[in-house]
């Protein structure tokens, strides 16, 4: 079992930056891949943002790439957290969503509560 815990949302202006993070307790040494999906407004789908392995190979969006940044904190000791961060600069409206933090474990993908972004004026 992983346990999420996302934070570091909330309402920025457009061109703005936030950091998101995430912390993952539990299972850590078995979590393979970390990363970011978003569920906009009004869709029912989530679509990835980005995310990580635990070798750092990363993957983007399309549409955010050259202005989010995806990295990763690995836990050291067994009270330690993995922690997943995504920086985000330069947003644009089509930004707002919430976001939400994943963990894969083997075969089992986990999730966080989610935490909401909006860009807007």
């Amino acid at each position: 079992q992983v346990q999420l815990v996302e934070s570091g949302g909330g309402l920025v202006q457009p061109g703005g930056s936030l950091r998101l993070s995430c912390a993952a307790s539990g299972s850590i040494f078995s979590i393979y891949n970390m990363g970011w999906y978003r569920q906009a407004p009004g869709k029912q789908q989530r679509e990835l943002v980005a995310t990580i392995t635990s070798g750092d190979s990363t993957n983007y969006l399309d549409s955010v790439k050259g202005r989010f940044t995806i990295s990763r904190n690995n836990a050291k000791t067994d009270n330690a957290k993995n922690t997943v961060y995504l920086q985000m600069n330069s947003l644009k409206p089509e930004g707002t969503a919430v976001y939400y933090c994943l963990a894969d474990v083997h075969t089992n993908r986990y999730w966080g509560q989610g935490t909401q972004v909006t860009v807007s004026s």
